[in-house]
């Protein structure tokens, strides 16, 4: 679950993406501050509109974290609306250190590869990744499905060449990272660095 606000340029509205869309056809319907965002069956997203007088400050910009309370009053606004779901809360990080386990060419590609990553606790992740300079046996910043990159970009399980990818190892660029290099790749962690935890990205 994504948590996303930007007052500058969309206004006071929190927006809360649950799922990928897939590029289905989206339904909405709004009831008082809340609108509920469908695909076929399935709820994607919500957006809770004057969310700082429902909510309280919000802090940052892009994707943001609630508090307790404030993820407490999200629930009790969908439900004064009207609506009968509620939002588990999930406070794992998203974007973490991962170490390449094992690394593979893509039988379809030539310049892809299939990487398995852990990611926390023996949590192994396969992703394909297409940078030049992954390999087996790097520490890496892994985004995992649910995060949303500095750039607005969503992070969801997909399939490239036919090979099914559960997250992107990151370059440093994509990380907005303060004097990142031009030369494309992904970025590599000192081997110190602790699987799992959370990665601070630019902005």
């Amino acid at each position: 679950m994504i948590f996303a606000y930007n007052k500058e340029h969309v206004g006071d509205v929190l927006m809360v993406i649950v799922a990928d869309d897939k590029g289905q056809e989206n339904v909405v319907e709004r009831k008082g501050n809340v609108a509920r965002i469908s695909a076929g069956e399935q709820v994607v997203a919500w957006n809770i509109f004057e969310a700082s007088t429902i909510l309280g400050e919000l802090a940052g910009v892009g994707q943001i974290e609630l508090t307790e309370d404030q993820f407490a009053k999200l629930n009790q606004e969908l439900a004064n609306a009207g609506f009968s779901e509620t939002l588990a809360a999930d406070t794992e990080p998203k974007i973490v250190v991962g170490f390449v386990k094992s690394c593979k060419k893509h039988p379809d590609s030539d310049h892809l590869s299939i990487t398995q990553t852990e990611v926390d606790n023996g949590e192994v992740l396969q992703i394909v990744c297409g940078a030049p300079n992954i390999k087996a046996g790097q520490k890496v910043v892994v985004a995992k499905p649910g995060a949303m990159m500095p750039d607005g970009l969503m992070i969801w399980p997909g399939v490239l060449r036919g090979v099914e990818s559960f997250g992107m190892i990151c370059s440093a660029s994509e990380l907005r990272l303060a004097d990142a290099p031009a030369k494309k790749g992904i970025l590599e962690l000192p081997f110190d660095a602790v699987v799992g935890e959370a990665f601070a990205v630019g902005k």
